[in-house]
């Protein structure tokens, strides 16, 4: 009797025993299998995102975040592709898109006019500082309220393009002082200047400046005299940064857009010139400078 009681609890404690160690084995293996799946999860994500999101690169001492390539031609080859009347043609696209992937990161790019591109210029600024200017408060606040991360601030003109040559004369008898060629605007009195914009803006080296706007299709229209010569101003009053501006004017065939790029940017100035835009590359100046042409007959010669 005392062996069949011993034997049946050898018998019924031995399988719980069994029992019990299973179960705290299954839950070590668990516990591992899910570490694992975690670690590999959290691998293979950063490795995705280093590789389709972004490409870093180095150059000339500059670490320059850029999109791939494949989705920057994407994104031009659409943009050119629109049915709407005032977009840009490729070859535009791909000149701006060509300075932008160059600039040292962040690049700080200012844009005069909404246009067509807005969400084009602000993909392809990646990871950049960009800021347009309007003339519509309307149309701004919509942009703004449609896509918040779009930075946009409006500006009232008070020019009009039959005015273009009066202003002109108006800027260089008072190149020496309202409308030196490097000053900081905010303080200036230069009818041609803006000088109602944010204070930050005037303190930002810009290294990319697009002329885009305002409107010039009727003589009491705006025009884009403003636009460039404020553009001229800030690329010859940059406190750092690169020294040089590249500065887009669009609708270049325009009489305005032609003879005041010419008198403000300069037309030796002028790397490269379509029908429909101007490109020009204008270098930080001395602050005593009094001049927006280092050769002076480039801009008489333009208004001729």
């Amino acid at each position: 009797m005392k062996n069949t009681n011993s034997n049946t609890k050898f018998i019924l404690l031995h399988p719980y025993i069994q029992k019990q160690g299973s179960s705290n084995l299954l839950w070590l293996l668990a516990f591992i299998s899910f570490f694992t799946l975690a670690f590999l999860a959290t691998l293979i994500y950063t490795r995705e995102q280093s590789t389709s999101s972004t490409i870093t690169t180095t150059t000339f001492g500059f670490t320059t975040t850029t999109l791939p390539s494949t989705v920057i031609n994407t994104l031009l080859y659409y943009a050119s592709k629109s049915n709407d009347t005032y977009h840009m043609p490729y070859s535009d696209l791909k000149t701006i898109s060509d300075v932008l992937r160059k600039c040292s990161s962040p690049c700080n790019f200012l844009i005069f006019g909404l246009t067509h591109e807005t969400l084009l210029w602000k993909a392809l600024n990646h990871n950049g500082r960009t800021i347009f200017i309007d003339e519509n408060r309307y149309y701004a606040a919509y942009i703004e309220e449609k896509h918040p991360e779009i930075d946009v601030y409006d500006v009232q003109y008070t020019t009009k393009r039959s005015e273009m040559k009066e202003l002109i004369t108006s800027a260089k008898e008072q190149v020496k002082n309202e409308c030196r060629p490097v000053q900081n605007l905010l303080f200036s009195e230069c009818r041609l200047g803006l000088n109602d914009l944010p204070n930050h803006v005037y303190e930002v080296d810009w290294d990319v400046i697009l002329v885009d706007g305002p409107r010039g299709d009727w003589p009491d229209a705006p025009g884009r005299m403003s636009a460039i010569f404020t553009a001229g101003v800030l690329a010859r009053s940059k406190k750092g940064g690169n020294p040089k501006t590249h500065v887009f004017v669009h609708d270049f065939c325009g009489k305005v857009e032609k003879l005041c790029g010419n008198e403000f940017l300069c037309k030796g100035n002028l790397v490269e010139d379509t029908e429909t835009l101007g490109h020009y590359v204008v270098e930080k100046m001395d602050e005593k400078s009094v001049h927006f042409c280092i050769d002076h007959s480039s801009g008489a010669a333009a208004s001729s």
